[in-house]
């Protein structure tokens, strides 16, 4: 009997010891009830407690163990599962999120809220509702940062007063219905043809425009070089004929020189030059046309008395024929215009008397 007491006190000293003596690890609280009454809050180290008098206070919160008494104050996120949400264009989509979270009053949050994690999901998914039923379905999809951002101001101002700081809500997934989806890809694939298509076009377009700019300069600088090119051969052929000039003019001053008076220069270089003109001309292979010199006029005109006189002794070898020597040169004489009134008496020119007319006397000059 002594040995069975003597264990009993041992064991029920070992029972107070532990109640008394309180280890709360690092970054969490404990939070003391006396006679179930708040008493205080035990933060991290080794306590001593009142035992059978002061309690810890246990929460039961979805997500974590039944009767948890230590509160961790570290930040803890919690994944929120798929809900549907029905957008501003009447379409449901299913929306998957996660929310991160801090208690910064253990007070608050054990005393403020009976479901601590139970009341921060259903809150956030109020929240998502009424944050993404204000947007179409473009937007909810293009619009995550704005999502995140509206949910997290409406979710802090609500979990303020239950001692909980939430830091981040992030939406990892947006699932339209199959039909949407399907339709979306479509227009998707449209939207990047016509993307296609626009880039195509613009790039033919700055092609086209950097083809015109290059032939337009191309242009530009092919008459520039024709214009360069006509201004230096016209200074050439200017120089070559003030070179030309200067040479004649030199070549008029010898020749003066050297005829000193007894002849013009300038009609010994013009019949120089009319020599050597028909000197090319009568070389040339391809030429029909026969030029004759000036001066041939005065021996033809010889050769066609000629040969009158010699037909008319043919006709009449009695009569006497009157020789007319030949001109020097044959220059046409100018019309003399006479008066209406006078009526001239038409001389008949020369020919040739016919072979039955009667010769007619011919007078020999003295």
């Amino acid at each position: 009997m002594i040995v069975l007491g003597s264990a009993l006190l041992v064991l029920f000293s070992l029972i107070v010891l532990l109640k008394t003596i309180r280890i709360v690890p690092q970054m969490q609280v404990l939070v003391i009830e006396r006679l179930g009454r708040y008493a205080g809050i035990l933060g991290s180290g080794p306590h001593i407690i009142i035992p059978f008098i002061d309690s810890p206070r246990s929460v039961n919160w979805t997500g974590f163990p039944v009767g948890m008494r230590y509160i961790d104050l570290r930040e803890q996120y919690t994944d929120l599962p798929m809900q549907p949400v029905i957008t501003k264009d009447n379409v449901t989509v299913g929306v998957d999120s996660i929310i991160y979270w801090q208690i910064t009053d253990p007070y608050k949050a054990v005393y403020e809220v009976a479901d601590l994690t139970g009341g921060i999901t259903q809150l956030t998914i109020t929240a998502m509702r009424s944050v993404m039923g204000e947007m179409d379905l473009d937007e909810t999809l293009s619009s995550r940062d704005t999502i995140n951002n509206k949910l997290r101001l409406v979710m802090d101002g609500a979990t303020n007063k239950w001692g909980v700081k939430v830091t981040r809500v992030e939406v990892r997934n947006i699932n339209p219905p199959e039909d949407v989806r399907v339709t979306m890809e479509k227009q998707m694939t449209a939207e990047r043809n016509r993307r296609a298509l626009v880039l195509q076009a613009e790039g033919e377009r700055q092609a086209a425009i950097t083809r015109a700019e290059g032939e337009r300069d191309a242009a530009i600088a092919r008459a520039e070089g024709e214009r360069q090119m006509q201004v230096l051969r016209a200074e050439g052929a200017a120089q070559a004929r003030l070179r030309a000039a200067e040479a004649e003019a030199k070549s008029i001053q010898i020749i003066a020189q050297a005829l000193a008076g007894a002849g013009n220069p300038a009609q010994y270089l013009l019949m120089g030059r009319y020599i050597e003109s028909l000197r090319e001309m009568a070389q040339s292979e391809n030429s029909k046309v026969v030029f004759m010199p000036v001066e041939a006029s005065n021996v033809l005109s010889s050769v066609g008395m000629l040969k009158e006189l010699f037909s008319d002794k043919a006709k009449a070898p009695a009569a006497p024929s009157l020789v007319i020597p030949p001109q020097t040169a044959t220059m046409p004489q100018p019309a003399v215009t006479q008066p209406a009134t006078a009526q001239p008496t038409p001389i008949p020119a020369r020919a040739t008397t016919p072979s039955t007319q009667q010769p007619q006397p011919q007078y020999t000059p003295r």
